[in-house]
């Protein structure tokens, strides 16, 4: 036990800032649309779902002379479009297609840079894996935190922040706190680190499918498309996708990334829980016909499940509760890793304590006379 003390000690004090930013990033992250809505004029607007409304939405933003490669449609809690143009370059437009704001730079929109930092730590793919293996690490320190407060359990005294900033409080407060947030932060961790790494999620997902079917599964059709038409029928392609699925909703519209490409057109069923869905259209952009389609609810069970990954992790499931569960998992991992690292650095047990002042020499002659 002493040894998993002491290991679980200075790993929190070497990386627990990380997961304290991620933690705090999070939380933030989890009320994006709110913050969408305060501060973006349309943001508000209720959602549309008429397929000849988005198809004129879709032609005056593809047609535009500058046209993004995909268009994130809006959504029931978000009334804007949200378009991508580039790496780093998007912008938002309302549901008639009218360009609201526009960035070229991540840093010029919070929500984008906030988001990027919490998936990438702002240093792309190197920066997930090691985004995925800090949750790895987060992981292990809700295991051992709890196993290291089981001997300790008859002194539990849940507190939100410790009584003082002793090394002694700190430590209480720390263990009481993480053993009543663990099972929300075990959650939260392992849905991150599923999405960040693939082969823990192949590992924790191949009892239910093979990792090469739900690879397949994902694949886009061998098919090559011809050049995209400028006069695209936008509103018999949506059409047909809400013929074949009339209560799904319509969610992301994207060009062919590459000549010979697709135009792909997704759909969120109402069981699927992935905000953007999974359910898959593919058009030729010469012609505008329909290429394949797959639907998500037939897909493996193990990429099902790998598909509630995200909404499970980002509370896009379970409303306004949920919500407020991921945000306290967030913050109580932002404070659980602030002190954690604070009470380390600042009052580490491994200092040498301070000596003793010798004492007067007046005192010691006296002493010893």
């Amino acid at each position: 036990m002493g040894v998993l003390r002491l290991l679980h000690r200075w790993a929190g004090g070497l990386v627990g800032l990380f997961l304290a930013l991620l933690g705090l990033s999070g939380a933030l992250l989890v009320h994006e649309d709110a913050f969408l809505r305060a501060s973006l004029p349309h943001a508000a607007d209720p959602q549309i779902q008429d397929a000849g409304a988005i198809a004129a939405a879709a032609e005056r933003i593809f047609g535009a002379e500058d046209a993004p490669r995909s268009i994130i449609l809006a959504r029931q809690t978000m009334g804007l479009h949200r378009l991508n143009f580039d790496e780093n370059g998007g912008g938002y437009a309302t549901q008639a297609g009218e360009l609201v704001t526009r960035w070229t730079s991540k840093w010029e929109r919070p929500e984008i840079w906030l988001f990027d930092f919490h998936h990438h730590l702002l240093m792309g793919d190197a920066g997930e894996l090691a985004a995925g293996i800090i949750g790895l690490v987060g992981l292990v320190f809700v295991v051992t935190g709890v196993i290291l407060w089981w001997p300790a359990r008859r002194l539990f005294a849940f507190r939100l922040w410790p009584a003082n900033l002793s090394r002694n409080a700190v430590v209480r407060q720390h263990r009481d706190l993480g053993v009543v947030i663990s099972p929300v932060l075990f959650v939260s961790l392992l849905t991150g680190v599923m999405m960040t790494l693939p082969a823990v999620e192949d590992l924790i997902l191949a009892p239910f499918s093979p990792p090469a079917a739900m690879a397949a599964a994902q694949k886009p059709p061998a098919a090559r498309g011809g050049p995209v038409a400028a006069d695209l029928d936008w509103n018999a392609m949506l059409g047909e996708v809400r013929a074949r699925y009339p209560d799904g909703e319509l969610r992301v519209i994207s060009l062919p990334a590459k000549p010979g490409g697709l135009i792909s057109i997704r759909v969120r069923q109402q069981a699927e829980w992935l905000p953007n869905g999974r359910t898959l259209f593919w058009f030729d952009p010469a012609t505008g016909r329909l290429v394949e389609s797959r639907d998500a609810m037939a897909m493996p069970l193990g990429l099902r499940i790998a598909n509630a990954e995200f909404p499970i992790h980002a509370a896009k499931v379970g409303g306004l509760p949920y919500q407020l569960v991921m945000t306290a998992s967030g913050l109580s991992l932002a404070l659980l890793g602030g002190l954690a690292v604070w009470t380390f650095w600042a009052n580490p047990k491994t200092q040498k304590r301070k000596r003793r002042r010798p004492a007067p020499k007046a005192a010691v002659a006296g002493k010893e006379g």
